[in-house]
């Protein structure tokens, strides 16, 4: 099937859809700014301009559409137009070359910026937007939290210097009687 609308049209249509505030990431926000967890948006310093930044906890969050970023589509190599629908990203019939092509690029650029945020010593969260359904959103939200507070607790963990017990022994009963004498 062919595009229904010409390449001007088409152009006006793409050139209305907008990466930053959408619905799925504003209930991210919410939900993490009401839980007292503070961020910044859109950081261009960040490798991949994630959308959402925590610098205390070295964490860059993406909040992904499913359609645009191609969410658990099967695609196969013998042919560039072979991708499978998943139960959350629907590709389209017509034109489906073109969206084929924009979702494999979407997913090779995402996959290249997490690694390099990982490299630099970034956790990268991606927040799927079926993820944020009212079912759904809670429980996503809970692992999110764990995640940012492991990896605050190992970013921030003390240098523990090992102590051989064998080296210098401790009588507790030695402890016992000094410690009424102080």
């Amino acid at each position: 099937m062919t595009d229904r609308l010409t390449p001007e049209q088409r152009h006006r249509v793409m050139s209305r859809i907008y990466g930053k505030g959408t619905k799925p990431e504003l209930k991210v926000r919410q939900w993490l700014w009401r839980h007292g967890y503070r961020y910044r948006l859109n950081v261009k310093s960040v490798p991949g301009k994630p959308d959402i930044v925590m610098r205390r906890y070295r964490t860059a969050i993406f909040v992904n559409g499913c359609f645009w970023h191609g969410h658990h589509v099967e695609t196969f190599q013998e042919t560039s137009l072979q991708m499978v629908n998943s139960k959350c990203c629907k590709i389209p019939q017509t034109n489906r070359e073109f969206w084929v092509n924009k979702i494999k690029r979407n997913q090779e650029r995402d996959q290249k910026n997490y690694q390099l945020l990982h490299d630099n010593g970034w956790q990268v969260i991606v927040i799927w937007e079926c993820q944020l359904t009212p079912k759904r959103i809670e429980e996503t939200m809970l692992r999110v939290e764990l995640l940012l507070n492991e990896h605050f607790l190992a970013l921030h963990q003390p240098k523990v210097i090992p102590y051989d017990v064998q080296e210098t022994p401790i009588s507790i009963a030695a402890e016992e009687e000094n410690y009424g004498k102080r």
